[in-house]
C-alpha cells in the first residue's frame, strides 16, 4: 500500500495537495504553487517520496529528507498530506511509522518536524502518540487562513534504542 510516488501518483493527488495549500492551515506552502513546483519541492528535492495507495487510489503521500546538512545531517525532516476523505482511517499513522523505518534504514537517527502548526490538533495528539515531543514553541509562526497568528512547534524523536 505505501509504495514510492511517480509523477502519475502525484498528479492524481494534486487536487488534494492544491487544496490543503491553499486552505492556509497546516503547511506554510505557497497557497499558489503550481503542481510542477509542488512536485519539484515534494517530490524531486526530498531525498524520497511515497504514497499510500489502496485500490487504485492515492489517500496519501508523505517525503523524507535530511533535516540539514554536515554535523546535523543525521536528523532527518518528514511531511506528510492525506486526502479528505481518507482522514481519520489511520492512513497518517502508518505512513509516519514507515517513514521511521525508512529514516533508519537511510541512516538517519533522529525525525524532526520543524513546524506542526498548534491548532493542528489531530496532527500533534498522533505525532505525540508515536512518541514525538514538543521539544520547542515558535510563537505567531504560521499565519493560519482563519484563525490569524497562530504557534507551531518543533516535534523530535530520536529513532534508534
Amino acid at each position: 500500500m505505501i509504495r514510492d510516488i511517480t509523477r502519475e501518483d502525484f498528479a492524481l493527488f494534486w487536487p488534494t495537495f492544491s487544496a490543503v495549500i491553499q486552505a492556509q492551515e497546516t503547511y506554510a506552502f505557497d497557497p499558489s504553487m503550481t503542481q510542477a513546483q509542488a512536485y519539484t519541492l515534494w517530490c524531486e528535492m526530498p531525498q524520497k517520496a511515497f504514497v499510500f495507495v489502496e485500490n487504485g487510489h492515492v489517500l496519501g503521500t508523505y517525503y523524507i529528507k535530511p533535516n540539514a546538512m554536515g554535523p546535523s545531517s543525521h536528523i532527518c525532516n518528514c511531511g506528510y498530506m492525506v486526502s479528505s476523505e481518507a482522514r481519520g482511517k489511520g492512513i497518517a499513522r502508518r505512513m509516519c511509522e514507515h517513514s521511521q523505518h525508512v529514516a533508519i534504514e537511510l541512516g538517519f537517527d533522529a525525525m524532526q518536524f520543524n513546524s506542526v502548526v498548534s491548532t493542528n490538533d489531530a496532527a500533534v495528539r498522533l505525532w505525540e502518540k508515536l512518541g514525538f515531543a514538543i521539544v520547542g514553541t515558535i510563537p505567531k509562526a504560521y499565519q493560519h487562513a482563519q484563525l490569524g497568528l497562530v504557534d507551531s512547534y518543533v516535534m523530535y524523536k530520536w529513532l534508534r534504542n
